[in-house]
C-alpha cells in the first residue's frame, strides 16, 4: 500500500503559495530542530553531573563525530538535491540510483571509522587539548558511539532521499524516532542507571541503528523504489557517477573549511580553561538549534529548487527564493529577540554548575547577533544544494574561513573569548555575504537568464 503524500509531491505548479510552503518547511525544521537536540540532551544531562569535565569531555567528543560525519554530510546534501531533480523530471529509475548510489559510499565510510578508530581518537585528543580528565572522558565516549558510524551515515542517506522525494513527514518520523530513542535512554542510562558519560554514547549509538531499520522499513512500505529492477551496470554508470563526484567533491571540501573553524574554535576554547569550554558548548548547541531551524526553510527551497530544475520551471525557481528570503529574516529577528529576552532561562536548562552558567552569559550576546548575521548564507546553501551547484557553496566558505582566520589571529591575544566569539560572528556575516555574490551566475546557468530571481 502506497502512502498518501503531501500537496507539493505530486505537482507541476506554476507558483507556491505561503501556506504551501510552510506546509513543506514545517516538518522539516521540527525534524532539523530534532537534530540538534540529540547533541542538547547530552549536553543538559552531563551538566547534571557535578563535573564540569564531563561536559567538556562529551563537547570535545561530539566535536570528533561532528568532524567525521560532517565531512560526509554531502551524502545528505546532494543526494537530496540529486533525487529532488530526478522526482520533478519523473525519472523512476534515477530516483532509486539516488537511493543505492550513496547508501552504498555511507557503509564503506562507516566501515572505515570503525576500521581507523584507534588514530582517529587518538590524533583527535592531541589536536584538540583539554586537561587529562577531559580527555578521558572525550575516549570513553568516543569508543561506544564509533560503532554506529554506518548507521548514522546511511540515515544521512534515507533523510535526504526522503526529503527529496518531498515525503517530509516520513523523514520527520524518523527522525523524531531516533531523538526521542535517544532522550528516553539518555535519561534511562545516566539518571536513571547512574552510566554518566558512557550511557549517553551508548544511548546515541542504540538510537542510530534503530533510526536506520526503521527508515528502511518505511521505504519499503511506500514502494517509491523496488531494489529487484536496479542492474549493476546502472548503479556503475560513469557519467551520473563522476556528476555526483564532482559534487560531494566541493561539499566535502565545503565541510573541511567548516570543521577547520569549529575545530580551532574549539581548540581555542579549552586553551583557555575547562570552565570557558563548557560554556562555549553550551552556546554552540544554542547555535546548532538556531541553524536548524533556518535549515527548515532551506530544505523546503531546495526541494522546490531541485524540482523546478527537473521541471525547467524558473517561476518556481523564482518563488522559491523569495520564500527563502522572507521566512528566513523573519525567523532571523524572532530568534534574536528570544536570545534577548530568555537567553537567561535557556542557559538554566543546559547545566545547574552556578560558574558555567556565568560565563555562558558573559558571552550569550553573541548568540542574539548569530541569526541576524548568519541567516542568509544557510538559506542560500539551500538554493544552490536543490540547484547541485555546490562550486559556489565551496569557495564562499573558504573566503569566509580565511575573515575567520585573519580575525582571530588579530584579536583572540587581546580580547580572548570574547575574540573568538567575534571572528564566529564575522564568519557566519562571511558566508552570507560570499554567497550571494554568485547568485547571478547561478541564475544565468540554470536558465540562461540574467538578473536576479
Amino acid at each position: 500500500m502506497q502512502t498518501k503524500r503531501n500537496s507539493l509531491e505530486d505537482y507541476t505548479i506554476k507558483s507556491v503559495s505561503q501556506r504551501q510552503y510552510l506546509l513543506l518547511a514545517i516538518p522539516l525544521i521540527i525534524s532539523g530542530i530534532s537534530t540538534p537536540i540529540l547533541g542538547a540532551v547530552d549536553t543538559a544531562v552531563i551538566g547534571r553531573m557535578p563535573d564540569a569535565a564531563a561536559i567538556g569531555g562529551v563537547a570535545i567528543g561530539a566535536v570528533i563525530f561532528n568532524t567525521m560525519y560532517w565531512l560526509l554530510g554531502f551524502l545528505r546534501v546532494s543526494t537530496s538535491g540529486f533525487t529532488a531533480q530526478a522526482s520533478g523530471a519523473n525519472n523512476y529509475q534515477e530516483m532509486m540510483l539516488s537511493f543505492i548510489r550513496p547508501m552504498i559510499l555511507a557503509f564503506l565510510f562507516g566501515f572505515f571509522f570503525i576500521t581507523f578508530q584507534q588514530p582517529i581518537i587518538k590524533i583527535t585528543i592531541s589536536i584538540l587539548g583539554g586537561s587529562e580528565t577531559v580527555s578521558a572522558f572525550a575516549e570513553s565516549y568516543f569508543s561506544i558511539r564509533i560503532w554506529g558510524a554506518p548507521f548514522a551515515l546511511a540515515n544521512y542517506v534515507i533523510i535526504g532521499w526522503l526529503i527529496g522525494m518531498g515525503r517530509v513527514r516520513l523523514s520527520l518520523i524518523t527522525q523524531l524516532f531516533m531523538n526521542l530513542l535517544n532522550i528516553i535512554l539518555d535519561l534511562v542510562f545516566v539518571l536513571g542507571l547512574n552510566m554518566g558519560v558512557q550511557g549517553v554514547a551508548s544511548a546515541t549509538l542504540i538510537a542510530e541503528v534503530s533510526a536506520v531499520l526503521f527508515g528502511i522499513g518505511l521505504i519499503l512500505y511506500t514502494k517509491d523504489i523496488t531494489f529487484s529492477s536496479i542492474s549493476y551496470s546502472k548503479i556503475m554508470d560513469m557519467h551520473p557517477l563522476l556528476k555526483m563526484a564532482k559534487v560531494n567533491r566541493d561539499l566535502f571540501l565545503r565541510t573541511i573549511c567548516l570543521l577547520i573553524m569549529t575545530g580551532i574554535f574549539t581548540a581555542m576554547g579549552a586553551s583557555i580553561g575547562e570552565v570557558t569550554l563548557a560554556a562555549n558548548a553550551i552556546l554552540l548547541q544554542i547555535h546548532y538549534l538556531m541553524a536548524y531551524l533556518f535549515g527548515g526553510f532551506a530544505n523546503a527551497s531546495s526541494i522546490l529548487v531541485g524540482r523546478a530544475i527537473g521541471e525547467n520551471n524558473n517561476e518556481v525557481y523564482k518563488r522559491a527564493y523569495n520564500l527563502s528570503a522572507q521566512w528566513g529574516i523573519s525567523s532571523a529577528i524572532i530568534m534574536a529577540l528570544v536570545m534577548w529576552l530568555l537567553g537567561q532561562e535557556i542557559l538554566s536548562f543546559f547545566t545547574t554548575i552556578p560558574e558555567v552558567r556565568a560565563t555562558a552569559h558573559t558571552f550569550l550576546m553573541w548568540m542574539v547577533l548569530f541569526p541576524i548575521v548568519g541567516f542568509w548564507g544557510l538559506q542560500l546553501e539551500g538554493i544552490f544544494s536543490g540547484a547541485t551547484e555546490a562550486k559556489s557553496i565551496r569557495n564562499s566558505i573558504f573566503y569566509a574561513l580565511i575573515v575567520f582566520l585573519l580575525v582571530i589571529w588579530l584579536l583572540v591575544p587581546v580580547f580572548l573569548n570574547h575574540g573568538i566569539w567575534f571572528a564566529f560572528i564575522i564568519f557566519s556575516l562571511s558566508r552570507s555575504i560570499f554567497l550571494s555574490l554568485f547568485i547571478p551566475k547561478l541564475n544565468r546557468m540554470l536558465f540562461h537568464s540574467p538578473g536576479k530571481p
